[in-house]
């Protein structure tokens, strides 16, 4: 092996090689010194016990060692190891960063039997766990996915409230809207701003067209969610609103669900999972 090769090593090996020519100049310095001269100058006003401290001036070895020290490690942080030599994580980085270019560029356009094929499979190692295999959500331990997605589920939320999103405006509270008032005004979103632009009750999205002041304040008059500062509802119930739930993460009865950023799935994979959820609505 070629020790000087590697740019850690041969940082290294200059380094001691500087510290230990410091060392014995600095030592052989003051020895010498110790031996020939004596002590003289003003001393101290504090003394213990008769012996007394000269008002010696900062040796000057000792002041170009400390500055020398400092130069060296900020230059050794800046501009040798670690943000410009090799290191173990950053190859795994690279290597990892290469991998989902590849994969991203080799399922750029899935059709819809492969997103739910990639899907289930990343479902039951990350999502089962806590979400049970069916997405039943465990004797409501976690979420239920089998029931979301529909409007049901937004009228509950209207009335519940929604606990543990990662939104700048926050948790959305309980109680803002009656039970007749919640269903017309989820009418009227999923007619009207919804990408679906379908109802089961067309017979009350007109009612539910007022109400939507009560929404917009958060949402945006377009639901979209006014630039991340809330849900994006506009989206609700497709692959792509589950996709930003996992980005964003959520805090959970029985934990808090990750964030699932680009480096731990993709944003093929994140889709394929809202595929493979969106399936599982019953």
């Amino acid at each position: 092996m070629n020790w000087l090769s590697d740019n850690v090593n041969l940082l290294a090996l200059i380094g001691a090689a500087v510290i230990i020519i410091l060392v014995v100049f600095v030592v052989g310095k003051y020895i010498k010194q110790m031996k020939h001269d004596k002590g003289s100058g003003e001393l101290m006003s504090d003394n213990w016990d008769g012996i007394g401290e000269y008002k010696n001036p900062l040796p000057i070895g000792w002041s170009l060692s400390f500055i020398g020290t400092i130069i060296w490690a900020i230059w050794y942080f800046l501009v040798g190891y670690p943000l410009n030599s090799y290191s173990q994580i950053g190859e795994y980085n690279k290597e990892v960063a290469e991998h989902n270019a590849r994969f991203e560029n080799k399922w750029a356009n899935p059709d819809k039997d492969t997103l739910m094929g990639m899907g289930k499979g990343i479902f039951l190692v990350q999502c089962a766990p806590c979400h049970g295999v069916l997405g039943d959500g465990m004797d409501a331990k976690s979420a239920d996915l089998t029931y979301w997605g529909g409007e049901d589920a937004v009228v509950e939320a209207i009335l519940k409230g929604v606990k543990g999103s990662h939104y700048p405006l926050e948790e959305m509270p309980a109680g803002l809207l009656d039970e007749a008032s919640a269903k017309a005004v989820t009418a009227f979103m999923m007619k009207e701003i919804n990408v679906k632009k379908s109802t089961k009750n067309p017979d009350l999205v007109e009612t539910g067209r007022p109400l939507w002041a009560t929404c917009s304040a958060c949402h945006g008059e377009d639901g979209k969610g006014m630039g991340g500062m809330s849900a994006d509802i506009s989206q609700y119930g497709t692959p792509e609103f589950i996709a930003n739930v996992l980005n964003l993460g959520k805090k959970g009865l029985i934990g808090d669900m990750p964030k699932f950023t680009d480096d731990r799935l993709t944003k093929v994979q994140k889709l394929a999972v809202g595929t493979y959820i969106q399936s599982l609505r019953q």
